[in-house]
Formats: structure tokens, sequence, C-alpha cells
């Protein structure tokens, strides 16, 4: 009997180590293995959601995509050339991934190498042209709608991510408490109003109800992202479509007698009226995902704002294209620029690169204002520099 006894203390014991060897190995390995120190009060990376305003560059990995920036002379300025930004150099993302000490360019989904250990401080998941609702972008050929984005992330990153940071058996607890450490960032809603509502409405929608459909439906892939783990949100606003050089262009709008901006009206008050239902919903969406904090970017205001006083906030073009954009007469699409076409000198006065994109020098803006700003107009309730430090 006392043998028996023994040998059970003993059985007790090694168990007693395994389990404490094993919990080492899977908390230890997240910073031996995923490499997850050091980033603005423990940000680890960031996951991006969206369409081209935040996409890295997924879109060149598309088959017969149409929305495309891989090419001069986008990345005019950028340190690796033409990468698929849709802007001369850095996108509002690479800024951001800067000023939360993110170590290394946030890598898109779709490129093959995207794998392994490059994973661990983010992925980019957006792709140009795409939408809220999955047939937004059907006029551009492949692109990954917002729901096809959230698939990738559930079904092929996650698993990944949770090797990468060294997650096994019984420490799937731990993986929803590392994941709530990355950002979370969605930009999209532009192109379902451009491409899709003031484009093709067979049903004659009103703008009321399309919009309450656009909130609705973010509202639900942001509870999905909730539920895959995703703590800390930052969702941008839409940008001011009514004063892109596209629609202008388009609108053939002139600019007032004393040389102002004018811009296409119906289409700001849509994206305004999608910019105020959504961040009056921000509260109410927070408090249906329990130990959630979400950040409303208002780059609408931002850009809005130079656009109205553009010397003033060190701009001197904000009606133009800084790169040469190819009419649809010219076998263009009035958004993109000419591979290969002319490009502005002066880039950091211009508030558009080509007919839809902001400038580097814009995005810098916005991406400083989202991370600092403390006026509740242009960041809500919250800049994201106080959000990397909510404890979650």
């Amino acid at each position: 009997m006392a043998g028996n006894s023994s040998c059970l203390r003993f059985f007790i014991l090694g168990v007693s180590l395994l389990s404490c060897s094993f919990q080492c190995f899977c908390h230890c390995n997240v910073n031996r293995k995923g490499e997850t120190r050091s980033t603005t009060a423990g940000i680890k990376g960031m996951f991006v959601f969206g369409s081209s305003l935040v996409d890295n560059g997924n879109n060149n990995f598309l088959q017969n995509s149409l929305a495309r920036a891989d090419y001069w002379p986008y990345g005019v300025d950028f340190p690796l050339g033409p990468s698929g930004r849709f802007t001369n150099g850095k996108n509002v993302i690479d800024l951001l991934g800067e000023q939360l000490k993110i170590p290394s360019l946030i890598p898109v989904f779709a490129d093959p190498q995207t794998k392994g250990s490059k994973i661990v401080h983010g992925v980019n998941f957006a792709s140009g042209a795409s939408g809220i609702l999955d047939d937004t972008g059907s006029l551009a050929g492949h692109v990954m709608s917002l729901n096809e984005q959230i698939r990738n992330f559930e079904e092929v990153t996650l698993p990944e991510l949770k090797t990468q940071l060294g997650f096994g058996m019984g420490c799937s607890k731990s993986l929803e408490s590392s994941v709530g450490n990355y950002l979370f960032l969605v930009g999209t809603g532009g192109n379902d109003y451009s491409f899709n509502y003031f484009l093709a409405n067979p049903n004659n929608v009103s703008l009321q109800v399309f919009t309450a459909n656009l909130t609705s439906s973010l509202s639900t892939q942001l509870k999905k992202l909730h539920s895959l783990g995703a703590r800390k949100f930052v969702v941008m606003s839409i940008n001011p479509l009514g004063c892109s050089p596209m629609v202008i262009n388009m609108k053939k709008v002139l600019p007032t007698v004393m040389g102002r901006n004018r811009c296409v009206q119906d289409m700001n008050r849509a994206a305004h009226l999608f910019n105020s239902q959504f961040k009056s919903m921000v509260d109410a969406i927070r408090a249906q995902m329990p130990g959630s904090a979400l950040v409303f970017v208002n780059s609408y205001k931002i850009i809005r704002d130079i656009i109205k006083n553009p010397i003033s906030k060190g701009f001197r073009d904000s009606r133009g294209t800084c790169c040469e954009v190819a009419t649809i007469s010219n076998g263009g699409n009035g958004i993109l620029c000419k591979r290969g076409g002319q490009v502005c000198l002066n880039r950091s006065s211009y508030v558009f690169f080509d007919g839809l994109h902001p400038t580097e020098a814009v995005n810098v803006q916005i991406a400083t204002k989202a991370f600092v700003s403390t006026l509740k107009t242009e960041v809500y309730p919250t800049n994201i520099q106080q959000l990397a430090q909510i404890q979650i």
C-alpha cells in the first residue's frame, strides 16, 4: 500500500511539472518566437481591413484586378517604389505603424511570402475598390470584399498566428488575450457609394435606407472580428467623396469666382450621413462587444478642413491631381494615374495624388491627428495613442 501511495505522489508531481513546463513554454514562447516586444504601450501589431485608402498592395497579387497601383508614378516617394499603395509615398497605415513603433511595414495577405514570422506584427487584408457590401467593386474585376477579408483573417491568418505565438493545447484563452493587443483598423465604405449606390441603384433605394444597411453591415462585421478576439478597433470615416478630382471633373464643377473649390454636395451629404450615423453608433457597438475599445477617426473633417483653407494647412492645390490621370475618353478611368505618366514636382502642396486618393502630405495630417488629436470632432471618443494605452 505504501508503495502504491509513493507511486501516486510521484505521478502527481510529474503531471504538475509537465503542466508547469507546458504553460511556461506557451507564455515564454510568445516573446521568443513572436518577437512582440516593445511597440507602443503593448500594441503588438496591426490588422488592416478596407479599401484602397489603406491597401498596402493586395491587389497586386489578384488576377484580373483593375484596381492596382503597382506602377510608376505611384510610390515615387516611397522607399520601395511602386508597391500597390494608392499614393505617392506612405499611406495612413504606414504612418500609424511608425507612430505605434511597429518595427516593420505591415505585409499584405495576398503575397505568398506573408507567412511564418512575417505575420507576428500584423497583416494587411485591404483591397482597393472593395466595400462593405460584397457586390461593391465588381466593375474593377477581382477584389476582396470586407467579408472576404475577415474570412481570410479567421481561416488563414489566425490559425497561423496561433502557431507563431507558440500557443498550443490549453492556451486558447491566452491567445485571445494576445490578439486583443493588436490594433484592428477598418477603413471602407466610400466605394459603396461611389461605385455602387451612385453608379447603379436599380431598385431606387433611398439614401437613408442604403446608409442604414451599410452601417448595420459594418456593425455586424466588427462584431465578427470581436468574436475572433479583436478588442482595440479603429474605424476610419468616409472621406468627402464629392471633393475628389474624379467627381469634380465628371460633374464638370467649376470653382467659385474667388477660386475656391466647389464640391458635389449630394455625394458629400451621403458620406456625411454615413459618418454621422456610425459615430453615433460607436458607444452602442462598444457596449455590445464586451472588453472592447473603439476609436472613430473623422478623416472627412480633416480633409474637408484642408480643402476649405488649403494655404493655411500648407497646400496650394486642392482641386487638381498631382499625377497625370487618363480620362475615360482617352482609355483611362478618370481615377488612376496614367502608367508612366507625368507627375508634379511639388507633391507636398497637392491634396490629391490621383483622381481619388490623397497625397502622403495629407496622409501625414490624418495619421497625426488620429494619433494625438484631442478634438472629439476629429477623433471619438479618444485618440489612437490613448487607445493603445488602454489595458484590455
